[in-house]
């Protein structure tokens, strides 16, 4: 074989090997290249995974944490209202502070307002006449010494007679002393004259007197016949029975006045409460109808029982300048038993019932929380708080129940 020939298969020798070295090296690459991949990926896609799975073991984490940590706000939340002082103002609730205060207990009875009799009149005619004018309507009221009627009698007439009368008689007789005692004297006349003058005088003051005492009980002002009805005292004409042109007499009933600015509470005491209900006992008076009450003190305890009720009559005295209180109104009538100082007390109004226990809601800097309260003993509208809250607490007093309101509706939303 010639040299040109062995040196072309030499080169092509070398050529394929230089091709199949190359074609193995591309392919171990590749190789090497996929498995590195491959390890990445795998390792990528175990790192996702575990990257996955770890987050989603976070997840699961979190939303534990998220649970128990909505569990805390909530048991934190649990009770509270955050309202601001507008919406506090727009819900219509007012506020008290609890304090120490003196309380009593008491027993209740249903009552009745009515007239004060050492206060009430019934005016009549001290004698027979024929109603001339009247000058006090029904209601009105009147002052002491006014004129409420105008009454023509001839009695006043007849007794106006003897008191003229007797004036003249005690003027004679005056005249007939003075003159009988100069001559008496003068030792001209006999003493005898002198004292029986003496004695007609006296006679004659005596009947003038009593003349003039006559038409004073019956008539102490007016002229000739007219007999003048007047007003004991400032009261208001509660009942009139008098019209012109009416012949009345002393039996006649022609106003009855009653001073209206104090008045009686009356209510009949069982024996078995008669211990408890004594002369000087507090008492409050209240009356739905009107939504006030007013204070006052047992003044009489009655020594009888009604033979129809068997029950004692029992009255307070109450002040009424206004008038607000009327005879004839029904009333409730609580009577002081016994009086003991208390640490806490609150209204009955911020008293509400919330998860079968008693709350107050008392003032926070967010808005209002509930806080379980155990009540006392009462008197009247304000409780006695034994334990939950301290004295000087900011609460929610009237209004209230719009507090407990909105707290069940966080409640249901939540349970929901």
């Amino acid at each position: 074989m010639t040299n040109p020939r062995k040196l072309a298969i030499l080169a092509a020798a070398l050529a394929a090997l230089g091709l199949g070295g190359l074609a193995w090296t591309g392919t171990l690459g590749q190789a090497s290249s996929g498995q590195a991949q491959h390890d990445d990926q795998g390792e990528e896609g175990h790192g996702h995974g575990e990257e996955a799975g770890h987050g989603h073991d976070e997840e699961k984490d979190d939303g534990h944490g998220h649970g128990e940590a909505e569990g805390e706000s909530h048991a934190e939340a649990e009770g509270q209202l955050h309202l601001s002082a507008e919406q506090i103002q727009a819900a219509g609730v007012q506020l008290a502070t609890a304090g120490p205060q003196t309380l009593g207990t008491a027993i209740s009875f249903p009552g009745e307002i009515r007239f004060d009799e050492d206060r009430t009149a019934h005016v009549v005619p001290r004698v027979p006449g024929v109603v001339e004018s009247v000058h006090a309507d029904l209601g009105q009221a009147v002052k002491r010494g006014q004129v409420l009627a105008v009454i023509a009698s001839q009695q006043i007439s007849e007794l106006r007679s003897e008191q003229q009368a007797a004036q003249r008689r005690l003027e004679l007789a005056r005249l007939t002393f003075e003159r009988e005692k100069q001559l008496w004297q003068e030792r001209i006349s006999a003493e005898q004259d002198y004292l029986q003058a003496r004695q007609a005088l006296q006679e004659a003051e005596i009947a003038a007197a009593n003349a003039g005492q006559k038409v004073a009980a019956v008539a102490p002002a007016g002229k000739g016949n007219r007999y003048e009805l007047r007003a004991p005292f400032d009261a208001v004409v509660v009942e009139k029975h008098l019209t012109v042109g009416e012949v009345v007499d002393e039996t006649s009933n022609a106003f009855t006045l009653s001073d209206l600015s104090r008045v009686w509470a009356t209510f009949a005491v069982a024996p078995r409460d008669l211990d408890k209900v004594v002369s000087g006992r507090g008492v409050t008076v209240s009356a739905p109808d009107l939504g006030a009450q007013v204070e006052g003190k047992v003044n009489y305890v009655g020594s009888l029982l009604g033979e129809q009720n068997r029950a004692a009559t029992v009255r307070a005295t109450l002040a009424n300048p206004n008038g607000a209180w009327r005879p004839g109104l029904f009333v409730n009538i609580a009577v002081t038993v016994e009086r003991f100082d208390a640490a806490v007390v609150v209204p009955q109004a911020a008293l509400q019932t919330w998860e079968e226990q008693t709350v107050v809601f008392a003032r926070t800097e967010e808005g209002f929380e509930a806080r379980p309260v155990k009540p006392g003993r009462r008197d009247g509208d304000q409780v006695e708080i034994r334990e939950g809250l301290a004295a000087g607490t900011v609460i929610a007093a009237a209004g209230s129940f719009v507090l407990k309101s909105e707290l069940g509706k966080g409640s249901a939303a939540h349970s929901h």
